[in-house]
């Protein structure tokens, strides 16, 4: 059974809008965050030397077109964050700038007086600003301006604009293509992104279950009336997309990882519990769909319908979706 919350005064066919509206905007803004820029992306915990992570998180986030984890590949990718690194070409330092291109873009970072090549403070703020500064040249070329960006670091902005893009050079194609892919790694998990098909699915099931009357012990059979409890319904919403989950709720907490509250995705379970340290004292769930509510079957007497999670007995959630 579920405790009865307040009902806030105003009609049920509007809430009803508002929540579809919700699911639909989380779903489709959800895809453009995990590849965000700037602010949006954070680090992976351990990804970056310890000396050198507040200085890729703060300029990595200098430009649109940059960002802290595209930052740290492309800084690994050029001397394995080695800042004594020198190539064959003369490139020097942990952003291996040619003596040429430091004279003209080298920045004093940290204020010391001095701008020099082999030290991190300066290098990586210049690498940042000469991206941005390669990004705003080549911002009228066609194709991603990312992937322009980090080609006009290797090749030179004249051969972006000359080829319309990324130059067909082996090795600045590759360059690119290879920063691009360590980003992935060097990015923490985005707070929320594309969901996968199997939550929207089990969603897409419980959605189309809005309003149906509650039943205590209820599987959604015709034995039952296609009537659910709420762990009946999560585990049909997610049965419907080739997920078991065992039968009553406090069972349904153990079926994956448990995301903190600030990384909930839709799809997950929510839990509810009367001892918020006793995983067995958990009563209710319901299905995460985003902004805080969840679709839940609440309690004998309430039909199926969208509820907020931030309640004083909210237990958790767990991932059943995950690999």
């Amino acid at each position: 059974m579920r405790k009865a919350w307040v009902a806030v005064g105003v009609g049920l066919g509007l809430v009803m809008c508002f929540m579809a509206l919700l699911v639909i905007g989380t779903y489709s803004a959800a895809s453009s965050l995990l590849g965000g820029r700037g602010g949006a992306v954070a680090l992976a915990k351990g990804a970056v030397p310890a000396a050198y992570r507040s200085l890729v998180q703060k300029w990595g986030n200098h430009c649109p077109a940059l960002n802290p984890a595209l930052l740290a590949a492309q800084l690994y990718q050029e001397s394995g964050w080695n800042p004594r690194a020198q190539s064959p070409a003369a490139a020097q330092g942990i952003a291996q700038f040619i003596p040429g291109t430091w004279a003209t873009h080298g920045v004093d970072g940290d204020g010391d007086g001095d701008r020099d090549v082999w030290d991190p403070k300066d290098a990586i703020p210049s690498a940042a600003k000469y991206d941005c500064a390669l990004a705003k040249h080549v911002e009228d070329v066609p194709g991603d301006p990312t992937d322009n960006m980090l080609a006009a670091y290797n090749a030179g902005p004249y051969a972006v604009v000359k080829y319309g893009g990324v130059p067909p050079y082996r090795e600045t194609r590759n360059y690119v293509q290879v920063i691009r892919k360590l980003e992935k790694s060097f990015a923490a998990p985005a707070g929320r992104v594309s969901p996968s098909e199997r939550a929207a699915g089990a969603i897409d099931f419980a959605q189309k279950k809005l309003g149906t009357p509650y039943l205590w012990g209820g599987d959604g059979t015709p034995e039952d009336g296609g009537r659910f409890d709420c762990s009946g319904l999560t585990k049909a919403a997610y049965a419907s997309v080739g997920v078991e989950l065992p039968r009553v709720a406090n069972d349904q907490w153990n079926t994956g990882p448990h995301p903190k509250r600030d990384e909930l995705l839709p799809g997950d379970l929510v839990f509810f519990a009367h001892d918020l340290n006793d995983s067995r004292s958990i009563y209710h769930v319901g299905i995460y769909v985003g902004g805080g509510y969840m679709i839940d079957a609440p309690y004998t007497g309430a039909k199926i319908r969208f509820d907020p999670i931030d309640t004083p007995d909210y237990f958790g959630a767990t991932r059943p979706t995950a690999p």
